[in-house]
């Protein structure tokens, strides 16, 4: 069964969305899962598309940016769907995971764009490092440090730690390490006014 999933960002027209079904209902897709949404944000329908799918099915897509938000993020959806025996096919590249050829060529993407980021954290560096010898560089609030809150409050909520690190384009890793951290405060704190208890003694 060749299952469908279109998206196009909240900036942009429903007719991109309403074009990309179009495709996808062209090359035989039974189903179709759509969603105007950030790629950075908690893609409900393509959550639905890939648990949906089974063993032979095809996850299809018009472009590999209406997929994935990142190569990492595309080899976590390929080796969720290989675990199950479910193959891709991105249109416009021509490229379906279901043959060894489309497993080569997703393989080249895939090595393709880690030297791009290679490079990229190459001039970074010596970038950050320039700066520093000029006395300009700051730094940046850490990403996930800025988010406890919204941790937090996800997690008092009943979700999950895994669809909070998706919500919020987190690593699960920093929502585990921010949810223990949570869970370490109250004792903290106990322990502290044993002490000022015992001080007062």
């Amino acid at each position: 069964m060749l299952i469908g999933y279109a998206r196009t960002s909240t900036l942009e027209q429903k007719a991109g969305l309403e074009a990309q079904i179009a495709s996808l209902r062209a090359v035989g897709c039974e189903k179709v899962y759509q969603e105007q949404t950030s790629s950075v944000a908690f893609r409900k329908a393509l959550r639905g598309a890939l648990e949906f799918s089974r063993d032979g099915d095809i996850v299809v897509v018009t472009k590999l940016d209406r997929l994935a938000r990142s190569v990492r993020n595309l080899g976590e959806i390929v080796d969720e769907l290989e675990g199950k025996g479910v193959g891709l096919r991105v249109l416009d590249l021509g490229l379906d995971t279901s043959n060894a050829t489309g497993k080569l060529m997703l393989n080249v993407l895939g090595s393709v764009a880690q030297f791009e980021r290679e490079i990229m954290l190459e001039r970074q560096r010596e970038g950050i490092a320039k700066a520093k010898a000029e006395g300009r560089y700051k730094g940046r609030k850490p990403t996930a440090r800025a988010k406890a809150s919204e941790v937090h409050e996800l997690l008092e909520l009943g979700v999950s730690k895994r669809e909070a690190a998706l919500r919020l384009g987190l690593s699960e890793r920093s929502v585990y390490r921010i949810a223990a951290s949570q869970r370490a405060e109250p004792t903290l704190r106990r322990g502290q006014q044993g002490f000022h208890s015992m001080s007062k003694r």
